[in-house]
């Protein structure tokens, strides 16, 4: 059996009285993308920035290809790369000049850092921009030369933490189909983020993480199939009229469905015949739905169950803006 590229167990922080991590457990699979998902202050890039040996744990363990992050940090920032949310990069720089200072940075031969830089530029599509100040890259652009910075010496582990907070959808979909392109070739990834697509798209494994705790875990697929194999979704015109229709489904489905504003939500593993009986009932009331939509869960429903609240939402990036982002 292959041991797992990161082991972390009951892992722990506080700053001041506040418990960032509580007990935070989790094994990630080498060659996999693994997701840490939930929102702002959530204990995400708390545990990202153990695992990169940039805070110490107050209790716990964490282990990054057999290395202790606190017993051996230096063996461990060997193997890793990091994408973080603060830049590392120099504006004034090009992106080329930029990727040579991290090669020269990590110690590499120099003999290897040229070839290295132009085979990253020509693969994030960064070879014409890469004689450009970076100061003069767009938002997307920023971000893939980030994780460039990130591979320079081939690490075998790569943390992104919230890589596409920021971007656009187009920039965002480029830089998940790298992320894949480098877990075909055996790269473990360690993906926080608070887009829920991004985790159902991503990640082979997931870890839900609320106020410092694992709140469940497994895959999306795992994760949506415990939810229920339906949702089914009830627009109504009045908030009054939505009260009365939550309690009127509420015999349908295990669990007490859930209400925001005219909105009702209930989830059930038949969902055909809950749906017949939930129509039934509404028009014997007379009470028309002014929506109606019955889909496959998401991972917006798991987390909403699991957490009592969305995953916070991310503001869309204004044009061209370099995001908060940067490479440890």
């Amino acid at each position: 059996m292959t041991d797992p590229a990161i082991t972390v167990e009951g892992l722990v922080k506080h700053f001041g009285t506040v418990a960032a991590l509580d007990g935070v457990d989790f094994t990630v699979s080498p060659a996999t993308v693994f997701g840490l998902l939930g929102p702002n202050g959530a204990g995400k890039t708390t545990a990202i920035r153990i695992l990169t040996t940039i805070l110490s744990p107050d209790a716990g363990r964490a282990v990054v290809l057999g290395k202790d992050v606190v017993r051996e940090p230096g063996a461990v920032r060997a193997r890793i790369g990091l994408a973080g949310q603060s830049a590392a990069v120099d504006p004034n720089l090009t992106g080329r000049e930029n990727l040579r200072l991290i090669g020269r940075l990590a110690q590499m031969p120099r003999a290897w850092i040229r070839p290295r830089v132009d085979e990253l530029l020509e693969r994030f599509d960064l070879a014409e921009a890469g004689d450009r100040p970076l100061r003069t890259y767009s938002g997307g652009m920023r971000r893939r030369l980030d994780v460039a910075a990130a591979l320079v010496q081939r690490p075998p582990v790569l943390f992104l933490d919230e890589p596409t907070t920021g971007l656009d959808l187009s920039s965002r979909n480029g830089l998940w189909e790298m992320i894949n392109e480098l877990v075909a070739e055996g790269t473990t990834v360690v993906l926080t983020t608070q887009y829920l697509e991004e985790a159902d798209r991503l990640a082979h494994d997931v870890a839900v993480v609320d106020r410092g705790k694992v709140i469940a875990r497994g895959t999306p697929e795992q994760l949506k199939r415990d939810l229920g194999s339906t949702v089914i979704e009830i627009g109504l015109a009045h908030e009054e009229e939505a009260i009365e229709v939550q309690g009127l489904v509420a015999p349908f489905v295990p669990g007490e469905p859930e209400r925001e504003g005219t909105s009702v939500r209930l989830t059930s593993g038949n969902g055909p015949h809950v749906l017949i009986e939930v129509l039934r009932s509404l028009d014997a009331r007379a009470l028309t739905p002014s929506r109606l939509s019955v889909r496959e869960p998401s991972l917006d429903d798991v987390f909403l169950a699991l957490t009592g609240h969305h995953a916070e939402p991310v503001p869309a990036p204004e044009p061209e803006a370099v995001p908060a982002g940067g490479v440890q």
